[in-house]
C-alpha cells in the first residue's frame, strides 16, 4: 500500500529554518520531467530522479552515470522529493542532512520504452528514454536482491547500446557546470558569480589562495580574436580507389560515409557549407547550417560528408536524395572527419591524427545532427568487414602521419564493400510497361579521347525518382548521341546532353568495358560530368619508411633484453597513436646512445645531423638570442630520433605554431621514497576534483616512472605568464590547505613524506614526457594515458611496458579512450 504521504521522510529529514531546499508538498500526477543533481555531500554523487505520481523518485548515483553500457552504476534509492526541488541548486548548510553542495547538472524529459511503463518500478525493473541536454537515449534501473539485514534499496544504472553510447568519463569527466546557471561547483559554493577555490577546502586553502591573488602579476592582454570571417573554400583532398584494405599501424580507418562531401567554413554564427567542388549549399543544408552556428565556433574550415539515414539507421545515398527533394522528412547529419584551418591558422601541414584531435576538440560532443567521425589505429580489415556485413558502401584509410593535400593522392585510400562509380547519363530508352515511363538510362565516362560508352542501367528507378529524372532528361534533349554506342545497344534511345551524374551500384566491368549488373542510386548535383572517369582499383600501398636503423641488435634494455630495432619498432607501430602529443611541439630527446644503463643526455638543439625528417624552429632564449629547437611531424622523424640513440621524447606545452600560448597544463606528482602508488593515485584523485571545482577537465596519464601526470587541456590563449602563475597559485594553495601531505616545493628537505606538485612544468621552455614515449628506465616502462576509473585499479605508474604495443594501440581505439586529453576549457579569471 502506497504511503499516505510520500514526502514525509523527506520533509521529516529536513530543517527548513536552516536549509533553503523547499518544503515537501506532493505536485500534480502526469508530468515525465527528470533532473540531475551533482551533489558533493560526505561523498561526491549524482542525485537522479524522476517525475511520477507528483513526486521526484530519487536514488543517488555513487559514481555519476557513465555511457558505456558495460557499466553497470550502483545507485542507492533514496527517499522521494518535491517537484519543486527540481530548481534547487545551492549549499546545504554543514550539519544538515546531505550538508554540501548542490549543481543542477542535467534536466529533461523521460519515457518508458515502447510495451513498457513506468509502473514497471515497481517490479524492480525500468527501460526508459531520456531526453536531457547531457544525458540521452535509454537507460535501464534494475533493483538488486537485499542481502541479510540490509536496510538500504540498490539499484543499478545502465546505459543502453544505442547511438549515445559512450565512455565512462565522457559527461561527469567533461561537463562541470550547471545547466541552468552555468556555474562551477566552487561558484556555487562560494555564491558568487566569479569563479572561486573558497568555500570547500578550509582555511589555510582559503588563505593561501588570497595571498596568491594578491601576488598575482598584471595579466598579458588577451589575444586578439581571429579576422572572424569565414575561411575560404579550398579544394579537398580526394581517395585513390585500392583493392584490398592497407595493413599496419601506420593507417587508420574510417567509416565511408555514404552522402555529399562537404567543406563546413564558419566564424561563430557565419556559416557556409560548400560541395566538393566549391558550390555554395548551404540554403540546402540549411539545418546543418543553423547547429554548426549554434556550436558557435572560431574561424575554423571542417571537411566532412553530409548523410541521410535509412530505414536501417544506416546512412543511405537514396534517402539522402529524397530529403534534399522534400520527399522524406528524415534529417540531414554532418560527419566531420578533417581541420583544414582553425582561428587563422592553416593545419595542412599537420599529420591526420594531429588535425583530427584538433577537430576532435573544436567540436567536442557536436550537436543532435552534428558527429566527430572517430577511427581506429590499424585493425582496418576489422572495420571494413564490420561495414561490409552491415551493408555499408565501405572504409576511407588514411596515412597517421601525412599532410592535407588537395587533390587525389595515395595517402587517403577508399576500400569499397560493393562497386559503386559516377557515370554520366548520354541517353535513356522509353519503357512500354504499364506505369513505367524508364526503362534505362544509358551511361558514359571521360576516357583520354573523350567520352566511352559504360553499358546501361535498368534497375534502381521508382516511381518517384523516375518521373523527376525523365523530365531532367527530356530538358537535356539533343539529336545525335554524344558518345559512340554500339549499334545493339542504342535501338529506341533518346539522346540527351551528358551533364548529368549518376551514382551506380555494379557488380564489375564485363570484357567489353560495360557495367554488369547495374543499380541506379541517384543523381550526384555535387560533382561535374567532366570529372567523371573510370576508377581502377590499385593495390594498397605499403608504408616504406625512409630511416635504416642501424645496429638493430645493440641491447637498450638489457635487463628486459629489448634492442634497439625493437625500440625502434615499438614507436613505427605506436607512432599513430603518439602523433597527435608530438607532432609541431617543440621537444627534447633524452639518448642514451649505449643503452639506458650507460650515459643519458637530454638535446634540444640539433645542428642538421639528424636530418630532413627533424625539424626546425627558431625560439627566443631569456638572453634575446635565438636558438633551433627540434620537432617532428611524421613517423619518420620519430625513427630518425631513435636511430640517433633516442629514448624519450619530452615535449613543451604549447605548440611550434603559438610556442608563446600553452595548449595544456601538467601537475607532476612526484612521490617521496616511502609513499606507495595509493598514496599518488589518491592525490591525483583529489586534485581531479579541485581542478572541476573551477571548471577545468583533467585527464590522468601514468608517467612509466613513479607517479602520475595530471593533464589539463587549454584553448591556446592564455600566455606563458599567466599559465605559469596559475599552476604555481594552485599548486601552492592545495600544499597549504594539506601541508602534511603536499609540497609545491622542490627542495628535497621538503619533500619528506610528502608528494611534490610539479608545476614548474608550466613555464615556458618547460618540458613533460610526452604520451606513450618509452621510459629510459628498468624493464622499459611506457607513459600510458588511462581512465579516472582504471587508475583505481591500476598498481603502478610503470605498468605497461614496450611489449604491450598490441595492447596499447586496442586501447588507443577503444571508447574508453576516445577523446582522452581533448577538451575546449580556459583558464578561469580570479
Amino acid at each position: 500500500m502506497a504511503e499516505a504521504d510520500p514526502l514525509k521522510l523527506y520533509n521529516n529529514k529536513r530543517d527548513f529554518t536552516r536549509t533553503k531546499e523547499p518544503a515537501g508538498k506532493l505536485g500534480r500526477s502526469g508530468g515525465n520531467g527528470f533532473i540531475v543533481q551533482k551533489h558533493d555531500a560526505t561523498r561526491l554523487h549524482f542525485d537522479f530522479r524522476l517525475e511520477m505520481d507528483g513526486v521526484l523518485k530519487s536514488w543517488a548515483v555513487t559514481k555519476g552515470p557513465s555511457l558505456d553500457p558495460a557499466d553497470k552504476r550502483l545507485a542507492v534509492r533514496t527517499e522521494d522529493h518535491p517537484l519543486s526541488y527540481a530548481s534547487f541548486e545551492g549549499t546545504i548548510p554543514k550539519g544538515e542532512y546531505g550538508g554540501g553542495t548542490v549543481m543542477l547538472w542535467d534536466e529533461g524529459t523521460w519515457e518508458p520504452v515502447p510495451g513498457k511503463s513506468a509502473k514497471d518500478l515497481e517490479k524492480g525493473h525500468l527501460h526508459f528514454i531520456l531526453h536531457g541536454q547531457r544525458m540521452k537515449g535509454e537507460w535501464l534501473l534494475i533493483r538488486l536482491k537485499p542481502r541479510p539485514g540490509e536496510k538500504r534499496e540498490n539499484w543499478l544504472l545502465r546505459k543502453i547500446e544505442d547511438g549515445y553510447a559512450g565512455a565512462a568519463d565522457d559527461l561527469v569527466s567533461r561537463e562541470l557546470t550547471s545547466i541552468r546557471s552555468g556555474r562551477t561547483m566552487g561558484q556555487i559554493a562560494a555564491d558568487a558569480p566569479p569563479i572561486s577555490l573558497k568555500g570547500k577546502r578550509g582555511k589555510s586553502f582559503d588563505a593561501a589562495m588570497m595571498e596568491a591573488v594578491k601576488a598575482t602579476p598584471s595579466r598579458t592582454p588577451p589575444r586578439k580574436r581571429a579576422s572572424g570571417k569565414p575561411p575560404a573554400f579550398r579544394a579537398p583532398q580526394l581517395a585513390t580507389l585500392v583493392d584490398t584494405v592497407p595493413t599496419g599501424n601506420g593507417w587508420i580507418h574510417e567509416i565511408k560515409y555514404d552522402g555529399y562531401r562537404c567543406l563546413v567554413s564558419v566564424a561563430g554564427k557565419r556559416v557556409q557549407i560548400f560541395t566538393r567542388t566549391g558550390l555554395d549549399w548551404t540554403n540546402r543544408f540549411s539545418s546543418l547550417a543553423a547547429e554548426v552556428a549554434a556550436l558557435d565556433l572560431p574561424p575554423a574550415l571542417i571537411d566532412g560528408e553530409v548523410v541521410a539515414m535509412g530505414p536501417d539507421g544506416n546512412p543511405d545515398f537514396s534517402t539522402l536524395q529524397r530529403v534534399l527533394k522534400g520527399e522524406d522528412r528524415g534529417a540531414l547529419h554532418l560527419f566531420a572527419f578533417d581541420l583544414l584551418e582553425l582561428a587563422g591558422e592553416d593545419l595542412t601541414a599537420l599529420p591526420t591524427v594531429a588535425r583530427k584531435e584538433r577537430l576532435s576538440t573544436l567540436i567536442g560532443d557536436g550537436a543532435a545532427h552534428i558527429h566527430f567521425a572517430d577511427h581506429v589505429v590499424g585493425a582496418g580489415e576489422k572495420l571494413y568487414n564490420a561495414m561490409c556485413g552491415a551493408g555499408q558502401e565501405g572504409i576511407i584509410s588514411k596515412r597517421a602521419d601525412a599532410p592535407y593535400r588537395g587533390a587525389r593522392t595515395r595517402n587517403w585510400l577508399k576500400v569499397k564493400c560493393t562497386r559503386r562509380q559516377e557515370f554520366v547519363i548520354a541517353g535513356w530508352t522509353p519503357s512500354g510497361a504499364s506505369g513505367r515511363a524508364l526503362r534505362n538510362i544509358l551511361l558514359a565516362q571521360h576516357g583520354e579521347d573523350g567520352l566511352v560508352y559504360a553499358g546501361k542501367v535498368g534497375t534502381g528507378f521508382n516511381a518517384r525518382n523516375s518521373e523527376s529524372l525523365l523530365q531532367l532528361l527530356k530538358a537535356r534533349a539533343r539529336k545525335a548521341p554524344a558518345v559512340a554506342v554500339p549499334r545493339s545497344e542504342s535501338r529506341g534511345a533518346q539522346w540527351v546532353r551528358p551533364d548529368l551524374v549518376a551514382e551506380i551500384a555494379f557488380a564489375e566491368f564485363t570484357g567489353d568495358n560495360v557495367v554488369r549488373h547495374g543499380s541506379f542510386l541517384g543523381l550526384r548535383e555535387d560533382k561535374a560530368a567532366k570529372e567523371v572517369r573510370r576508377e581502377k582499383p590499385m593495390a594498397a600501398p605499403e608504408i616504406e619508411s625512409d630511416i635504416t636503423i642501424s645496429n638493430r641488435d645493440r641491447l637498450i634494455f638489457p635487463e628486459a633484453k629489448v634492442t634497439k630495432g625493437q625500440l625502434a619498432d615499438y614507436y613505427a607501430a605506436a607512432g599513430a597513436i603518439m602523433l597527435p602529443w608530438i607532432a609541431h611541439r617543440p621537444i627534447s630527446l633524452v639518448r642514451c646512445p649505449q643503452g639506458r644503463a650507460k650515459k643519458c643526455f637530454f638535446q634540444k638543439h640539433d645542428s642538421g645531423s639528424f636530418g630532413d625528417h627533424v625539424k626546425h624552429i627558431p625560439i627566443r632564449e631569456k638572453d634575446g638570442d635565438e636558438e633551433d629547437y627540434l620537432y617532428i611531424d611524421d613517423i619518420d622523424g620519430l625513427l630518425a630520433c631513435v636511430q640517433m640513440g633516442t629514448i624519450e621524447f619530452h615535449g613543451w606545452g604549447s605548440r611550434v605554431e603559438d610556442v608563446e600560448r600553452p595548449d595544456r597544463l601538467i601537475f607532476d606528482l612526484d612521490p617521496d621514497e616511502g609513499l606507495d602508488f595509493e598514496d599518488v593515485k589518491k592525490a591525483a584523485g583529489d586534485i581531479r576534483w579541485t581542478l572541476e571545482d573551477i571548471g577545468l577537465t583533467s585527464f590522468p596519464m601514468l608517467s612509466g616512472g613513479k607517479g602520475v601526470h595530471v593533464v589539463v587541456p587549454l584553448t591556446p590563449q592564455a600566455q606563458w605568464p599567466q599559465v605559469k602563475d596559475f599552476a604555481d597559485r594552485f599548486s601552492r594553495a592545495l600544499a597549504a590547505a594539506e601541508p602534511d601531505r603536499f609540497t609545491a616545493t622542490m627542495s628535497k628537505a621538503k619533500r619528506k613524506g610528502r608528494i611534490f606538485i610539479d608545476w614548474l612544468r608550466n613555464q615556458r621552455g618547460a618540458t613533460a614526457v610526452l604520451p606513450y614515449v618509452v621510459r629510459a628506465r628498468e624493464n622499459a616502462p611506457v607513459a600510458v594515458p588511462v581512465t579516472w576509473e582504471e587508475l583505481e585499479d591500476i598498481e603502478s605508474a610503470g605498468a605497461f611496458t614496450i611489449a604491450d604495443v598490441d595492447q596499447l594501440i586496442e586501447r588507443a581505439n577503444s571508447r574508453d579512450l576516445r577523446g582522452w586529453g581533448e577538451a575546449r576549457q580556459t583558464l578561469p579569471d580570479y
